[in-house]
């Protein structure tokens, strides 16, 4: 028997509920899976964001996450560059991908090396950018705001 090798990248910043659902039905899905956390220099320079939570933090919180068997911390852009550090057989992305141009590309370049890109349910009500928005709110509404605890 084949042995599934299943990879699912994140910034995994500003752990949520979404991220938690991904890594859980990835698990789902594989032997074994190895979470790819995007280093703090990837994000800036490709999605242009300041991560809030710095990398080997990230690591340290998705390692402890039950259906995690290992981590990779990704340094480089090119996901097929990720899979030759990383030999994974399955690469899992949230389905809002599914049909898009990106998605469309990777599963072109994944399938000529044989690997499957498996969508999984995408947690519409979270994301990391949606809690930068309110965390900015909150730091707007200035501490004269906030209910002292």
């Amino acid at each position: 028997m084949v042995r599934r090798i299943g990879y699912a990248a994140g910034a995994f910043d500003l752990f949520h509920i979404g991220h938690l659902n991904v890594l859980r039905h990835a698990r789902e899905q594989c032997d074994v899976l190895i979470a790819g956390v995007v280093s703090d220099e990837m994000l800036r320079q490709i999605k242009g964001i300041e991560p809030v939570v710095p990398t080997l933090e990230r690591v340290e919180i998705v390692r402890a996450v039950r259906w995690v068997d290992d981590v990779h911390v990704e340094t480089v852009p090119d996901k097929l560059d990720t899979w030759r550090e990383v030999g994974f057989t399955h690469f899992f992305k949230g389905d809002d991908w599914r049909g898009t141009e990106l998605g469309l590309r990777l599963e072109r370049e994944f399938a000529e090396v044989g690997v499957e890109v498996v969508y999984l349910p995408y947690t519409a009500h979270t994301s990391s950018t949606a809690l930068r928005r309110a965390l900015a709110q909150l730091g707007d509404a200035g501490p004269q705001s906030r209910i002292a605890t």
